[in-house]
């Protein structure tokens, strides 16, 4: 089986939460850096770019990303933008861990970003929260438009 094929589907188990290792996260992402978390995690999608996920060390891929500044990318991707799924597609990797994982993928494409301290925490978490109230307010006007019927 060709490894794009393999990753799309490993992918796919994870986007629907059936990977056998998606529920033995809890108690295993506690300290990982964001090079681990990306080799345990994110590389499933990033290292061949599945549904064009960009890949690290990829420069133009990263470039209008790393633009949107560290708070905005690591918020917008926590929730799911794209084909990224909420959270990496792990329902239980903390926001924390993820914040290591995308600022070691961007320093490793041309960023100079580091672990985000406790005041660019707030900030992602703030811009997260933001943008989820967007998706929740979507969501409800679609509904509202199913009841019409």
């Amino acid at each position: 089986m060709k490894k794009s094929v393999v990753c799309s589907a490993f992918c796919a188990l994870v986007l629907v939460g059936i990977a056998p290792w998606a529920g033995a996260q809890s108690t295993e992402t506690l300290g990982r850096t964001g090079k681990q978390v990306y080799q345990q995690i994110c590389a499933a999608c990033h290292a061949d770019g599945v549904a064009s996920a960009p890949q690290p060390g990829d420069t133009k891929a990263w470039a209008p990303l790393i633009e949107e500044g560290q708070d905005i990318l690591t918020a917008h991707a926590w929730v799911g933008v794209r084909a990224m799924p909420a959270q990496g597609g792990v329902p239980d990797l903390t926001l924390e861990e993820f914040s290591k994982a995308v600022a070691w993928m961007a320093s490793a494409s041309g960023a100079d970003w580091k672990d985000p301290d406790a005041a660019l925490q707030h900030r992602i978490r703030h811009e997260a929260a933001q943008r989820l109230e967007q998706d929740i307010r979507a969501k409800q006007a679609m509904k509202k438009m199913l009841e019409q019927d």
